[in-house]
């Protein structure tokens, strides 16, 4: 099992680890990690590991480990780019270091899909979040203007409401569905609580509540770190789909 300190805090950049298994495909598996792996729409976290003589360890990747049936784990797996020498071994101690000026932009980016979950109020049946790029999905047949959209996206942005990790018991979520935004992924459950994310609302002074709803993803502390986004595309992906592209801007 892998301790997920991404969970609790966004902004850790690094973490000293212990290094507990190695996949057969060359994956490295620890006891923790600040590492996000691929999930939620999200992509997975890139870095380095640096291993006990210094020297690094490049990770192209980050995956939810699986079982031998194919099934998810607790564990994290750390997928090094190709052509590398592995230099670990189960027992080494190791500082995971994230790159962080990619990471940055996927917080900027997933926190903006939540603004614009407020904003379209429909329900989202498809989500990616990359670096260069986010785009949500969304289940309707009337039509989107992209400028607007922009324009709506930065006035939330310079208003900086707070962003704030809580949870929800599974029988408050059960209570209140309208909170699950996305048609296609549920939240995880088997723990008694869920993961939620919080923009504006009664936190930090601010009264106006944007967006509440379930979430595992990393996200900035406040909407004013978002900066520049633009809707850079608006598509008609079906009858009833409506695909919103968006980029950081200037």
């Amino acid at each position: 099992m892998t301790h997920d300190l991404f969970r609790a805090d966004s902004y850790l950049r690094e973490c000293s680890a212990t290094v507990t298994a190695l996949t057969p495909e060359g994956g490295v598996v620890l006891d923790r990690t600040v590492f996000y792996p691929l999930g939620g729409g999200q992509a997975g976290d890139a870095g380095v590991l640096l291993r006990p003589d210094g020297t690094a360890l490049a990770i192209a990747d980050t995956r939810k480990g699986k079982d031998a049936e194919g099934r998810p784990t607790a564990d994290i797996v750390h997928v090094p780019s190709p052509g590398q020498a592995l230099g670990l071994a189960v027992g080494d101690a190791v500082t995971a270091r994230i790159d962080w000026e990619r990471r940055h932009r996927l917080m900027r980016f997933h926190t903006t899909t939540h603004l614009l979950c407020h904003i379209v109020a429909q329900p989202v049946n498809g989500c990616s979040i990359t670096p260069d790029y986010a785009r949500l999905d969304f289940h309707m047949d009337g039509a989107l203007d992209k400028d607007a959209l922009t324009a709506a996206i930065a006035r939330l942005v310079a208003q900086d409401h707070a962003v704030t990790i809580g949870a929800i018991s599974d029988a408050a979520l059960d209570a209140n569905p309208q909170l699950v935004k996305s048609m296609s992924v549920q939240p995880p459950r088997g723990t008694g609580t869920v993961r939620t994310v919080r923009v504006g609302g009664a936190c930090d002074g601010d009264a106006a509540q944007i967006d509440l709803q379930p979430c595992g993803g990393t996200h900035v502390a406040r909407t004013g770190e978002i900066g520049a986004v633009v809707v850079t595309k608006i598509e008609k992906k079906g009858a009833m789909s409506r695909r919103v592209v968006l980029g950081l801007g200037a």
